[in-house]
């Protein structure tokens, strides 16, 4: 199992209109049929900067790569998160 996870902060105003259209859209996400446990996440530490999160899961290293290949994930990238994100650390993990 593969989780994957990405910290982002959004160019919009905090609160705006804009912020929450793109965590709504970013629910696009869970039409690919190997994204598991999609969550959209709130940072709250103080401790970094970072003001969001979304965390998935995918089955093995096939799922993923099928994940990032995915014309649905391709269009929000391109559309969306490169257009909107102002900076994000992305991280993926399996258990030892």
């Amino acid at each position: 199992m593969i989780r994957h996870t990405v910290v982002f902060t959004l160019k919009h105003r905090q609160g705006s209109a804009e912020e929450k259209k793109f965590l709504e859209d970013a629910l696009v996400l869970t039409k690919i049929p190997t994204v598991q446990s999609f969550e959209r996440l709130k940072q709250v530490s103080a401790k970094n900067g970072f003001k969001f999160g979304f965390s998935m899961e995918f089955a093995d290293q096939t799922a993923y790569d099928t994940y990032n290949d995915h014309p649905i994930h391709v269009a929000f990238v391109r559309d969306r998160w490169k257009l909107e994100v102002s900076d994000f650390l992305e991280i993926d993990y399996v258990k030892i």
